[in-house]
C-alpha cells in the first residue's frame, strides 16, 4: 500500500501554491510597512518553554502538544504556537538592551497541535503572527489591532469582526477571579471535567468553554468590565478610543478571554461570518501579555501581538468566492522538430531564462502538433518554432498565441524581438 500523509497533515499542491504566495505577500508588505522586521525561530523548543510561557493549566499544554525525549533525555515540544518562541529568541539575544525602544518583530511557518480535526483545524497548520516588545503605551494595542485589520482589508476579505475585552491588571484579575469562583462554585458539579479543572486552576478559562456555553451560570455570569479598577479602565478606553479614531469597527464581547494564559488587559478575536463556513468561525486574534518576558526569565518588559492561522484565511478567501490570479503561464514554449533544433532550443530557452524571460521547451519529442497543445495548455503568450531547414537558414518562426500571427525572424534577432514583445505584453 502506498505511504500516505501523516494524520492531521495535508500537502499545498501547486494548484493552490498561488494562494499561498499571495497571503504571504501581502502579510510581507503590510507587517513592513509598519516596520515589523522577520524573526524565524525553531521548530521545535524546549517543553518548559511553553509550559512557563503559554501556561501549564492550558488545553494547548496538558491535551495538545507533541512532546517527545532527545537522545540526550531532554524534552522537547514541536512549537503549538508562535509567541513564545519568539519572546525567547527576545530575551536570549537580549533584544532588550536598548532603553525605551519598541522591538517590532513578525512570524510566518508551521505550528502544531494534537487536535479533533475538522475544517480549518489540522495538526499542522500555518500561522503568522507579530510581536511588539517594550512598550505599555495603550496605542501600541490599536496599532497591532490595525495591522491586523489592514490584512484582512488588502486581502479583500469583507465578512470579518473584530472581538474585544479587557482582562485588566493584576489586580482586577485577582478580585474577578473571585467573583467567578462565588458564581460558578455552587453548580460546579453540572460543568464538564474540563471546566471543574479550570474553575481551580484559571476560572477566566471557565469563560471559554464550548461544551457549558449555554448553561445558566454562563450566561449570567460576572462581567470583566464591573470588576476593572481604575487604571485598567482608562488603558481599555484608550484602546477604543484609538480604533474608533480609525475607523476600525469592534464589538465588546465580554466573554473573550482567548486560550492562553499570558493574555491581560486588551484581548481581541477576528471571526469570519462568510456563508462558506457554515458557522462563525475564528480566524485568529492576540492581545497584550506584560508578564510573559519575565516569566521566561527576561526582564519586566511589556509585550502585545495576535496570531492568525493561514490555512483559515486561504478558506475565508475560499468562503467569499475571492478569486486569486494564479500567473502560472509561461511566457515562451518552444516548439522542435529534430535533435539538432532541439540542442538549440536548449540552449535558447536558458538565454531567455536569463532574461528573466520564462521560457519551456518539449522533452518528450512529441510531434508538433501535440507540442502546440502544451504550449496552449501551458497559457504560453508566444510559441518560437525552430525548423531544421529555417535553423540551417539561421531564421525561426515567432507565433502570437492571442492573435494566431506567426512571423519569421532572424536567428541574430531573436532574443531582441522576444524582449520586445514580452515589454508590449506589460504594457
Amino acid at each position: 500500500m502506498a505511504i500516505q500523509s501523516a494524520k492531521g497533515t495535508y500537502d499545498i499542491l501547486t494548484s493552490d501554491m498561488h494562494k499561498w504566495h499571495y497571503l504571504e505577500s501581502i502579510i510581507h508588505k503590510t507587517c513592513e510597512l509598519y516596520n515589523y522586521k522577520e524573526i524565524r525561530t525553531p521548530m521545535f523548543e524546549s517543553t518548559e518553554l511553553y509550559v512557563r510561557g503559554v501556561g501549564e493549566s492550558t488545553d494547548i499544554v496538558t491535551k495538545e502538544m507533541y512532546t517527545f525525549l532527545d537522545k540526550g533525555k531532554r524534552s522537547l515540544t514541536l512549537r503549538p504556537e508562535g509567541t513564545a518562541g519568539v519572546v525567547r529568541s527576545y530575551v536570549q539575544h537580549k533584544l532588550f538592551a536598548e532603553a525605551n525602544q519598541l522591538t517590532k518583530l513578525y512570524y510566518m511557518g508551521p505550528m502544531f497541535r494534537y487536535e479533533r480535526m475538522q475544517k480549518g483545524r489540522t495538526r499542522q497548520f500555518y500561522q503568522f503572527g507579530v510581536e511588539a516588545l517594550g512598550s505599555s503605551n495603550p496605542s501600541v494595542d490599536a496599532e497591532v489591532i490595525a495591522l491586523s485589520v489592514n490584512i484582512f482589508r488588502k486581502l479583500g476579505l469583507k465578512e470579518v469582526k473584530v472581538l474585544i475585552n479587557t482582562l485588566g491588571d493584576k489586580e482586577t484579575r485577582m478580585n474577578y477571579r473571585q467573583a467567578l469562583i462565588n458564581h460558578f462554585k455552587p453548580v460546579v458539579h453540572e460543568l464538564c471535567a474540563d471546566c471543574q479543572k479550570r474553575l481551580e486552576q484559571n476560572p477566566l478559562r471557565v469563560l471559554d468553554c464550548k461544551v457549558d456555553k449555554n448553561h445558566p451560570k454562563m450566561t449570567s455570569a460576572p462581567k470583566m468590565m464591573d470588576y476593572l479598577n481604575e487604571s485598567s479602565k482608562t488603558f481599555f478606553d484608550h484602546v477604543l478610543s484609538d480604533l474608533k479614531r480609525l475607523n476600525i469597527d469592534y464589538e465588546l464581547d465580554s466573554n473573550l478571554v482567548r486560550g492562553l494564559d499570558y493574555y491581560n488587559h486588551t484581548v481581541y478575536e477576528v471571526i469570519s461570518s462568510a456563508k462558506g463556513f457554515g458557522a462563525q468561525t475564528a480566524l485568529g486574534g492576540g492581545g497584550r501579555y506584560n508578564g510573559l518576558v519575565e516569566e521566561i526569565g527576561g526582564p519586566d518588559i511589556p509585550g502585545v501581538g495576535f496570531a492568525f492561522g493561514m490555512d483559515r484565511l486561504i478558506l475565508a478567501l475560499e468562503a467569499e468566492n475571492i478569486d486569486i490570479a494564479s500567473h502560472d503561464e509561461v511566457d515562451v514554449f518552444i516548439v522542435t522538430t529534430s535533435d539538432a533544433t532541439d540542442s538549440y532550443a536548449f540552449t535558447l530557452q536558458e538565454m531567455l531564462r536569463s532574461k528573466h524571460i520564462k521560457a519551456e521547451k518539449d522533452y518528450f519529442h512529441r510531434k508538433v502538433k501535440a507540442q502546440f497543445k502544451q504550449a496552449d495548455k501551458l497559457k504560453a503568450k508566444l510559441t518560437v518554432i525552430i525548423g531544421e531547414e529555417e535553423l540551417n537558414d539561421n531564421r525561426i518562426s515567432i507565433k502570437d498565441m492571442k492573435t494566431q500571427i506567426q512571423e519569421e525572424v532572424k536567428l541574430d534577432d531573436v532574443l531582441k524581438e522576444i524582449e520586445k514583445r514580452m515589454e508590449e505584453y506589460h504594457e
